[in-house]
């Protein structure tokens, strides 16, 4: 009954055309066609940035604290107390993020192949 038939659609015509398709008020095209270059760091160099900070943010505390105790004028105790609650926070954050990346690598492991 339907052999041979086959629908005749100009479908490239009935395809709606929006602004990321071509550019408006000379704004390239927002359509994922073209590679960009990556200009960024590599992931080695951020996560040693991130461990340096991380030990930078540690050690604060007893920076001030040694200061505050041989009388510098620069360091209040509340500075010193500010620090440690910053330690403090980046401690829980970096448990954290340990234990989701255990976890996320776990879930690969899972993964049979």
């Amino acid at each position: 009954m339907f052999q041979g038939f086959y629908p005749r659609y100009d479908l490239e015509a009935r395809i709606q055309h929006t602004k990321l398709d071509a550019g408006v008020w000379d704004i390239p095209s927002a359509r994922m066609s073209r590679i960009e270059d990556h200009e960024g760091q590599d992931f080695k160099s951020v996560m040693s940035g991130l461990v340096e900070n991380f030990n930078q943010t540690l050690e604060a505390p007893d920076n001030l604290l040694r200061d505050a105790m041989m009388g510098s004028e620069n360091v209040d105790i509340h500075d010193v107390m500010t620090a440690m609650s910053k330690a403090e926070l980046s401690v829980n954050m970096v448990t954290t993020m340990t234990t989701k990346v255990i976890s996320a690598y776990d879930k690969i492991m899972q993964i049979t192949i």
